[in-house]
């Protein structure tokens, strides 16, 4: 018996990404000897050729011994340095000394803020041209200023 090489305009079943059905299709593109793109002979949608899918292998009975995995670490909260350093600067802070958030207005660094949405906060660094970045009670924001 002989096997025929596949080649663009042949026909061949494939798993339809719209119809969801193994339906006939039509070779549209091949890369060497792999097909890559087909066009469904029903509902005539072109899409990647996915090939059957392989079956894995039964485990061998042969048991082979694994090393002890290692325990999870818990991730890092990414806002707990800031909140720490808030809160450190928020003994220092002095509430008459707070000075109205305004778009329009140029901040020195270390100024004290009252924003409207964020709370108290201490800009930490101006970026020229016209951003700054604040240190709210719930992190680091980027506000814009004069």
């Amino acid at each position: 018996m002989k096997i025929k090489k596949l080649s663009a305009g042949d026909f061949i079943e494939a798993r339809c990404t719209r119809c969801r059905e193994v339906l006939n299709h039509t070779i549209v593109a091949m890369v060497g000897e792999q097909v890559v793109r087909v066009e469904c002979n029903t509902c005539h949608g072109m899409h990647n050729y996915h090939g059957e899918k392989k079956t894995r292998e039964p485990a061998s009975t042969v048991s082979v011994r694994k090393a002890a995995p290692t325990p999870r670490r818990g991730r890092k909260d990414p806002g707990a340095a800031d909140r720490e350093e808030w809160w450190a600067l928020r003994l220092t802070m002095a509430a008459e000394k707070e000075v109205p958030y305004v778009m329009n207005l140029r901040f020195k660094e270390k100024t004290l803020i009252s924003h409207p949405v964020f709370g108290l906060g201490v800009v930490m660094h101006v970026i020229p041209p016209n951003k700054m970045e604040v240190l709210f009670q719930d992190g680091k924001k980027l506000l814009r200023c004069a």
